[in-house]
């Protein structure tokens, strides 16, 4: 992981915050992409930097936009020289409910979760193929166990599964890909998706009884980073047995 510059998507807060602690901490340079978080990312920027001097830089971009998406690889290769990981992390998520889908949330939540990794790893893959490096994308359990008033976002996160072994296919042999699914580790911020009872009902279905931490799935993902070289076109749940107990 030393010296290694990764591109983390998403990266100000909360599950992404927690992957570039931890892959700061392993020695990582980072490039945090942040959207509207900029507080978060200043906080994050100068907590890393003042660790580890000169060993973070972000970038803003709204990665629904991909015609900015060359512009923004060659800044992130020119500020360390070169780009060895991506991590699609960011992510919009709300519900959609099948009478009520829109054009406006289809672009929105297949824009962030399909569009925009696809895009930004095209853009990435000759740098990626050079240093023979990897993808990892965020997926989620939901898609092969569909969460109920969230077909899009369901349908979009299914698309990045498809798109990990995709990948896999067609970046080998220089470049590995792989996808963590996380289960219930973070409840959303806008408190929609579940009260308290369902909450403790989620959690009562993992197998583990418990919730996870950020870190969890930041393990997972240094893991396929550092320690994984012979494992492509995979997907790691990481969800206390959820996924399998539903």
């Amino acid at each position: 992981m030393r010296e290694k510059v990764i591109l983390v998507t998403g990266g100000a807060k909360r599950v992404g915050a927690a992957i570039c602690r931890r892959l700061h901490a392993q020695g990582a340079r980072l490039i945090v992409h942040y959207r509207s978080s900029f507080e978060e990312a200043k906080l994050l920027h100068d907590e890393l930097n003042q660790e580890r001097t000169d060993s973070v830089a972000l970038v803003q971009a709204n990665l629904l936009d991909i015609a900015i998406f060359s512009e923004l690889v060659k800044k992130a290769v020119n500020r360390f020289g070169q780009l060895d990981v991506l991590i699609n992390n960011a992510s919009s998520f709300f519900p959609t409910l099948l009478s009520q889908c829109t054009l406006e949330d289809w672009n929105d939540l297949v824009g962030s979760n399909l569009q925009a990794p696809l895009f930004l790893t095209q853009a990435v893959a000759p740098y990626l193929k050079e240093r023979r490096g990897c993808v990892v994308n965020i997926v989620d359990i939901h898609t092969e166990r569909p969460l109920k008033n969230y077909v899009i976002y369901n349908a979009a996160k299914g698309g990045l599964l498809a798109l990990t072994k995709s990948l896999a296919v067609e970046m080998a042999p220089e470049v590995r890909v792989n996808g963590v699914s996380p289960g219930p580790i973070l409840w959303p911020q806008d408190g929609e998706w579940a009260d308290e009872a369902e909450r403790q009902q989620i959690i009562a279905s993992t197998l583990l009884k418990r919730c996870g931490e950020p870190d969890d799935v930041a393990k997972t993902v240094q893991f396929l980073i550092a320690d994984a070289p012979y494992i492509t076109g995979q997907i790691i749940a990481v969800d206390g047995g959820r996924s399998i107990y539903l």
